[in-house]
């Protein structure tokens, strides 16, 4: 075999094996569509209506979700149908060595961790913030120097982001006690996040101003469209969901259910509050780190103002754990291939939880979420995700192709095959391609480092490649 067909070489797929990775399967579709609001609706969802609206689209910010909801369900039913099709745990990177091979899988997976390492970092960092932000309320304040990283503005020498360290070890902690525990906490925290941004709709809908909708778009379709492509952003992580097809019961059916049913419900929340923020206070005047604290503050509802900061930590602790879920779980695939060390594969016979892996993930991102500022940790999640999602797309194309996965009865379809699969990958690819050279330079940098390892390490410890050396000697 030639040495570029070594590199491609792919996963063969074998339904009977979809019920033996060692995983215990305790999820349902409830658990999945909680999984991905958790991911999705996060302290963003308190920031980011209002950025869109003063900087880009004016009142039309709820009409940025829209079509920012539109691109990403492209994206999500592609996601769906690998998903019901290859019920693995990895994500889009068993999906591409399934059909794209090993090199192109391993550049996948190895930008997914960086999506989930910085995601976890930068959230923990901002729900130190946060959380700092409510002991004031209390009276309590930690020294500067052990709440924020080097390098932080107005930070001199060396900072340890004690909070940002610690969150990221508790929901650590959490995951390893068993996955069931950390759905139903998971979970109970959502409700408690949609109770929080529904109590505000309820509160602020009384007063709206018609008034404050004029002009509606200020900016025409290219603000429009500017504020869509900042509201992409904000829906990332429902790519989550699908990095536990192995851990859930009937996959074909509950799979669909959780990444599409996510996306909706967390749709219906972003333009809800798009459209009740405009409406209450001038898009001009919601250029501010926390628009929904300030026009409560303009209507003068400031008791509630305390409980959509305690919605924020809530939410960006459901982030936290459902992130740190889908990087350990990503390594645990990766691992069972060969490509990292078997550490990472290693499951508790008690939990049925990769505890080690949970661990050095966990532990490598509360120290970066300990020393690095936000704005570094947080440029390499946005294009790694895009990427993924570009593959995934294109790749049910291939999937379809595949003469062993053609005999799999998979329980959804993307539909308008191939048009829809091929605008989703367009889409993803114009968006990568509008992103800052900063963002490509650091992806650059992350992918020569990926590289190394795989030559080093990965393409000599591949089991699939193991299997075929063995075949080679015996012919």
């Amino acid at each position: 075999m030639k040495a570029s067909q070594r590199l491609l070489v792919k996963k063969s797929v074998n339904p009977a094996n979809f019920n033996k990775g060692g995983l215990e399967k305790t999820l349902s579709a409830f658990s999945l569509t909680m999984m991905g609001v958790g991911a999705i609706v996060g302290s963003g969802i308190f920031i980011t209506p209002g950025i869109i609206a003063a900087k880009y689209a004016g009142p039309a910010a709820m009409l940025s979700f829209v079509i920012a909801a539109v691109v990403c369900s492209l994206a999500a039913l592609c996601y769906a149908e690998f998903s019901s099709t290859i019920p693995l745990a990895g994500s889009a990177y068993t999906y591409v060595y399934t059909v794209f091979g090993e090199f192109l899988a391993w550049i996948l997976g190895w930008s997914l961790i960086s999506e989930y390492l910085f995601a976890v970092s930068s959230v923990a960092v901002s729900w130190s913030s946060y959380f700092q932000n409510l002991m004031s309320g209390f009276g309590l304040k930690l020294p500067t120097f052990l709440t924020a990283a080097a390098g932080t503005a107005g930070v001199s020498g060396a900072g340890f982001n004690l909070i940002a360290f610690v969150v990221v070890l508790a929901v650590s902690l959490l995951l390893v006690g068993g996955l069931q525990e950390s759905t139903r906490v998971n979970s109970i925290m959502v409700i408690v996040k949609i109770l929080v941004i529904v109590l505000f709709i309820g509160v602020a809908i009384f007063f709206v101003k018609p008034a404050n909708y004029h002009p509606f778009m200020p900016h025409g379709v290219s603000g429009l469209v500017k504020g869509a492509s900042l509201a992409f952003y904000a829906y990332i992580g429902f790519d989550a969901v699908s990095t536990a097809s192995e851990e859930v019961k009937n996959p074909k059916r509950n799979m669909p259910i959780g990444i599409v049913g996510s996306l909706v419900v967390a749709s219906i929340l972003y333009v809800a509050m798009a459209a009740v923020l405009v409406g209450v206070v001038h898009y001009s005047k919601l250029n501010v780190g926390d628009p929904v604290a300030y026009a409560l503050a303009v209507i003068y509802q400031n008791w509630a103002a305390g409980i959509v900061s305690l919605g924020a930590v809530v939410g960006m602790t459901t982030v936290l754990i459902v992130m740190l879920y889908g990087g350990t779980r990503l390594l645990f695939a990766i691992s069972r291939d060969g490509l990292l060390p078997k550490v990472f594969r290693t499951v508790s016979p008690h939990t049925k939880v990769p505890v080690k892996s949970t661990w050095i993930f966990g532990i490598i991102a509360s120290v970066f979420a300990a020393v690095i500022p936000l704005d570094k940790i947080a440029e390499l999640v946005n294009i790694g995700t895009l990427f993924a999602f570009a593959m995934v797309s294109i790749g049910v194309v291939f999937l379809r192709r595949h003469e062993t996965l053609q005999q799999i009865n998979s329980s959804f379809k993307v539909p308008f095959y191939p048009v829809l699969p091929v605008v989703s990958f367009l889409a993803c690819v114009y968006l990568m391609l509008n992103l800052q050279a900063f963002t490509w330079h650091m992806f650059g940098i992350w992918l020569v480092i990926g590289i190394v390892i795989y030559f080093a390490y990965s393409y000599r410890h591949s089991r699939i490649r193991a299997g075929l050396r063995a075949k080679e000697s015996k012919s």
